[in-house]
């Protein structure tokens, strides 16, 4: 292990969290022992509000970057501009902490958070998170959990709300509840399922082990999950789409072979 990440294992669990990767912001603080935390709008916004918001917790939990273990943040699946605005803030505020030595960054998976979300509110063996990604579909993310800890099995996958194979095992989690409402399978009604969004408390309460387990990297190193690789068409296939609307649309003249 790096020297400068071993120096930060030492330390007594002082972390900054923050997620953007859905319409909500939430920033959390602690100190190992207390948590400050701070939910606001997201989206756009959180691209003006989450430093001024990140510095505010700070000072209030009376604490400087550079006396964090490590600047933990949802990479995703989710917004794509959320989770750029988020990754880029952890990479700006980790470079810039210990007179520009830097502190490490944790990146962690957004379904992990909505799990652990889940986990806190009602005990489970199995759960299964599931967040909107717009364009009717949705991630789906299953997680074994024992003795508190959170195991992903398998891959996030991007899937239509019809297509989910309710699991009797398993809780299911998100906030795709109400957005798919009559799409989701009839077998889900007679399940556990839990209205949870990500949170940055989420992040703080997963960060600790999952920074002793080695998942911290340095700020150059921290990258956004992409589930979908593509939002929107470029202009090019926008204006080919377009002419083959309109070429769709044009009557086919009779065949001369077929005059009489």
């Amino acid at each position: 292990m790096n020297p400068f990440f071993a120096l930060f294992m030492h330390q007594n669990g002082k972390f900054l969290a923050f997620d953007t990767a859905t319409d909500v912001m939430s920033v959390a603080v602690t100190d190992g022992s207390r948590v400050w935390q701070h939910t606001g709008p997201g989206g756009a916004k959180a691209s003006t509000t989450l430093i001024p918001t990140v510095m505010a917790l700070l000072a209030d939990a009376g604490l400087a970057l550079g006396d964090l273990q490590a600047i933990a943040f949802g990479r995703g699946p989710g917004s794509f501009t959320g989770l750029r605005t988020a990754c880029a803030v952890a990479q700006g505020l980790a470079f810039g902490a210990n007179s520009g030595a830097g502190v490490p960054v944790l990146p962690i998976d957004t379904l992990m958070a909505v799990a652990e979300e889940a986990r806190l509110a009602h005990e489970s063996a199995h759960i299964t998170a599931l967040l909107d990604a717009r364009m009717d579909e949705m991630y789906v993310q299953r997680y074994a959990c024992h003795q508190g800890v959170l195991t992903a099995l398998g891959t996030c996958q991007l899937i239509r709300p019809e297509h989910l194979e309710p699991d009797p095992t398993s809780l299911y989690a998100g906030n795709v509840f109400e957005v798919y409402a009559g799409r989701l399978p009839a077998g889900l009604n007679r399940l556990t399922c839990l209205q949870v969004l990500p949170t940055a408390s989420a992040l703080l309460r997963l960060a600790p082990l999952l920074a002793a387990s080695g998942q911290c990297v340095r700020a150059d190193q921290a990258l956004p999950l992409y589930v979908r690789d593509k939002v929107a068409q470029t202009t090019s296939e926008r204006e080919a789409a377009k002419a083959l609307k309109l070429l769709a649309a044009v009557p086919t003249a009779p065949s001369t072979a077929d005059a009489p």
